[in-house]
């Protein structure tokens, strides 16, 4: 009997340090789920972290792309208007040639003459065109700059000379060599135009010249 109580004694012990042992493992097990679903949760903020940042990024990029977008929208109407305004500045250019031709050739007529009918009829005629030449200018918004009397303006005007003027300020338009044109207020051809200047002050000639140049006065002075 006494056998028998000693062996369950020691089947006791043996049985106590197995508890034990399955408490600490269970504990372990714990600790190590704990520190699972831990990094699980980290990892999820840092891919929700992730997304977004993802998502700004790509609002940026449209936001972006929709102002690039809404730029070219506004050059390429721009350019539109811009091309249908002055897409004849060219031509323009080249056909003012032939009006200042005409002008020049009917101011060259005297008026004063008696002149033929049939020279008269003609002198009508290219006025008549010249006319009909300048109204088709403004139609397509070519007009003259009007250079005489004014303050000499080196966007619109190109000076080909300066004249000596008391009556006018100095700087100012007074002759108007070529007419210049503009194109929707773009400038198409300057205005050849003589400024104004103030005529230079004479000098007055010293008196010991003038003595010298009168020795004849100087000698009947003397008798």
């Amino acid at each position: 009997m006494v056998e028998n109580k000693e062996e369950a004694n020691q089947q006791e012990e043996i049985k106590k340090p197995d508890s034990e042992n399955i408490e600490n493992e269970e504990e372990i097990n714990d600790s190590q789920e704990n520190t699972d679903t831990e990094e699980t949760s980290e990892d999820e903020n840092t891919e929700e972290d992730n997304l977004e940042k993802e998502i700004e990024t790509l609002k940026e990029e449209k936001i972006r792309l929709l102002a690039e977008m809404e730029n070219l929208r506004k050059r390429f109407e721009r350019e539109k208007v811009e091309t249908i305004k002055f897409g004849s500045i060219n031509l323009a250019r080249d056909i003012l040639s032939p009006g200042d031709n005409l002008e020049r050739a009917l101011d060259a007529l005297p008026e004063d003459e008696n002149h033929s009918q049939s020279i008269k009829n003609l002198i009508d005629g290219l006025k008549m065109v010249l006319k009909e030449y300048k109204s088709a200018l403004e139609k397509h918004g070519v007009k003259k700059i009007e250079a005489l009397n004014q303050k000499f303006d080196h966007n619109f005007h190109q000076a080909m000379m300066e004249i000596e003027n008391d009556d006018a300020e100095e700087g100012t338009v007074v002759q108007e060599v070529q007419s210049g044109y503009t194109m929707h207020d773009r400038l198409l051809r300057a205005a050849m135009v003589g400024v104004s200047k103030k005529p230079a002050a004479k000098t007055e000639e010293p008196k010991e010249e003038k003595e010298e140049e009168n020795p004849e006065s100087d000698s009947k002075e003397s008798t």
